[in-house]
């Protein structure tokens, strides 16, 4: 899926995965079709300077964002907010 077609309700989505320590970017991949790289391009045009920075510092010593690395006792994690993986339908509270 390119970054062009993106709804503003998927960008938010992706948004906040990336930001979840145990969601990995596999996981994005699957749902989304992006891979960390256009992750990271979407972060860094969607975020503010600073925002940006901290998520990069934050992201980059964590195993859980990579499946490969992640101890085997990390079990999947699933948000309260996320429904089926496949469907991923999040209403926005307004």
């Amino acid at each position: 899926m390119e970054k062009e077609t993106l709804s503003p309700a998927d960008t938010d989505r992706i948004i906040e995965m990336a930001w979840e320590d145990r969601t990995p970017f596999e996981a994005i991949t699957y749902q989304f079709g992006l891979s960390e790289q256009e992750v990271i391009s979407l972060m860094r045009a969607q975020l503010k300077p600073g925002s940006f920075k901290r998520w990069r510092k934050r992201v980059q010593g964590r195993s859980t964002k990579h499946l490969k690395l992640r101890a085997k006792s990390v079990r999947r994690f699933k948000s309260s907010r996320q429904r089926a993986i496949s469907g991923n339908a999040i209403p926005k509270s307004r």
